[in-house]
């Protein structure tokens, strides 16, 4: 049940999320050192990309990233590397317009429309090139910004923490004074750095912290972060989570978002005003405020069931609006039921029933799964005659419990 509200304040925290490529172009804006790379939708592109890139910087190895919004593009054969610029068209052919598989995307995969051409960054030098982890973020518990470190980079961080924990550093910064050259200094020291490498990793982590505050994000995470082989410390890969609730100062990054990378669902759903996370279970939920949301999952994973997803109808519950929201849970094959869970304070109960019983009407045969109705609050008593006597297949109820257990009941 906890795992159910977790993932809930997951999903729902209000973020949009960027490519490698535009992360990195927010991360540069601020001073801080990136593998530097040019995007291309197709291998002519690439080529071109390829050729600008080894003039610019005098690479002639190129790494071929595939652009989705997942994690894991390596081990999916979304990232290759090409020995040469004669390599370049091979190798971003085989990765343009596949459905790349990795453990953070669906079993489907996510078409790969964009590919980054990026240097080659672990050249041969006077030092063998390091790799560590690094993530600004929120820490939850005190409040504060925190960064947080490893010297294992290049690796999953969850492993790490279930593994080596004793290997993770964090940094809680602050609010009133920022992030302090002393602490800058510390994470340089205990990523077991000295001489110049030392000086580097301390401008790098206060700009990326800079970056990270000016730009109103609510994560980022860099892994690699990469000690060259001269001692330049650079971001080799980029995950940037903007706060969507702060776009409105920053109409440059709205322009970013990629709506093929996003739910279509969730995408439809915030067109027309309601508020829906997509999850993996098969009871659909429709509900009015968080709390509830996360009481109503907690429910039905008592139940025996699993979450579908989280839809939040707000304060208004007409028909036309529940039926929309009905539809939206329909869209999901693996539904196999629908609980209804609203509180009725600023909305009657008496007429979120009403709505229902229309939109249940107006949709006819659209709906092939049964429908649990809890309504408390204002009017309940009303709603529930209105439920039992519509002569529709909607099953009402009056107590959580009860609520459950009919949820158990159409399950079986």
């Amino acid at each position: 049940m906890i795992g159910a509200c977790f993932l809930f304040l997951q999903q729902t925290n209000s973020t949009m999320n960027v490519h490698e490529y535009q992360a990195k172009e927010i991360l540069s804006s601020f001073g801080v050192r990136i593998q530097r790379g040019k995007v291309a939708q197709n291998t002519k592109d690439a080529v071109t990309a390829a050729e600008a890139l080894s003039e610019e910087t005098g690479t002639s190895w190129f790494v071929i990233k595939a652009q989705i919004h997942a994690g894991g593009r390596g081990k999916g054969g979304g990232v290759k590397l090409a020995k040469g610029i004669d390599k370049v068209e091979e190798v971003a052919g085989s990765i343009l317009g596949m459905d790349l598989v990795t453990p953070q995307t669906p079993p489907e995969g996510k078409r790969v429309h964009q590919v980054l051409i990026a240097e080659d960054v672990y050249y041969p030098g006077d030092s063998e090139p390091e790799e560590y982890y690094m993530s600004v973020l929120l820490n939850r518990s005190t409040g504060r910004n925190m960064i947080m470190y490893s010297t294992e980079g290049g690796v999953d961080i969850e492993t790490v923490a279930e593994e080596t924990p004793h290997l993770i550093f964090t940094e809680d910064v602050d609010p009133a004074v920022g992030l302090m050259p002393f602490q800058a200094r510390r994470v340089a020291f205990n990523l077991g750095l000295s001489g110049n490498g030392f000086k580097e990793m301390v401008r790098f982590v206060t700009a990326l912290y800079k970056a990270y505050v000016q730009s109103d994000s609510s994560l980022f995470e860099i892994n690699p972060v990469l000690k060259t082989s001269d001692d330049k410390i650079l971001a080799v890969d980029a995950k940037v989570s903007l706060d969507d609730n702060a776009l409105f100062r920053h109409k440059d990054y709205q322009a970013l978002r990629d709506l093929r990378e996003e739910n279509p669902v969730e995408v439809e759903a915030k067109e027309v005003g309601l508020n829906y996370v997509a999850l993996d279970g098969n009871v659909g939920c429709m509900v009015n405020g968080a709390g509830l949301a996360m009481a109503t999952m907690d429910l039905i994973k008592q139940a025996g069931g699993e979450p579908a997803n989280f839809l939040d109808v707000g304060g208004t519950a007409d028909a036309a609006r529940v039926e929309t929201a009905f539809r939206l849970i329909l869209k999901d094959p693996k539904v196999k039921a629908i609980l209804v869970n609203i509180f009725g304070g600023i909305v009657r109960c008496d007429r979120v029933a009403q709505g229902i019983v229309d939109a249940y009407k107006n949709m006819g045969d659209s709906i092939q799964v049964p429908i649990i109705v809890r309504l408390q609050g204002t009017n309940a008593d009303i709603a529930k005659a209105l439920i039992d006597n519509s002569g529709l297949a909607v099953h009402s109820a009056v107590l959580f419990q009860e609520a459950a257990d009919k949820v158990q009941e159409v399950l079986r």
